[in-house]
C-alpha cells in the first residue's frame, strides 16, 4: 500500500479510471455485437445505423485512450467490410 498522501490519491484515482474505461470497453463490445447483429439479420438502414455508431464510439475511445488507435481502425474496417457485403 501507499505511504504518501499523492500517491495513495494516485491509487484511489487510478481505482476509478479503471472501472470507466472497463465501462467503456465493455460497452463498445456491446455495440460491435449489435452492429453484426444487425448486419446477420440483412436489414440494411439498421445495420447502416449501427455501423456509423460504432465508428463514433471507437473514436471517442481512442480520443480518451482507452484503446489504441490502430485497435479502433482494424474493428472499424471489419465492421465497415462486413456492411459492404451486405450492401452488395
Amino acid at each position: 500500500m501507499a505511504n504518501l498522501k499523492s500517491s495513495k490519491k494516485d491509487v484511489r484515482r487510478n481505482t476509478r479510471l479503471r472501472g470507466i474505461n472497463l465501462s467503456v470497453r465493455t460497452g463498445l463490445k456491446t455495440s460491435v455485437k449489435k452492429a453484426r447483429q444487425a448486419i446477420t439479420e440483412g436489414d440494411a438502414a439498421k445495420a447502416t445505423q449501427a455501423v456509423r455508431e460504432v465508428q463514433k464510439q471507437l473514436d471517442k475511445a481512442v480520443k480518451r485512450g482507452i484503446i489504441h488507435k490502430r485497435q479502433a481502425a482494424r474493428r472499424k474496417s471489419r465492421i465497415a467490410s462486413q456492411a459492404a457485403k451486405l450492401g452488395s
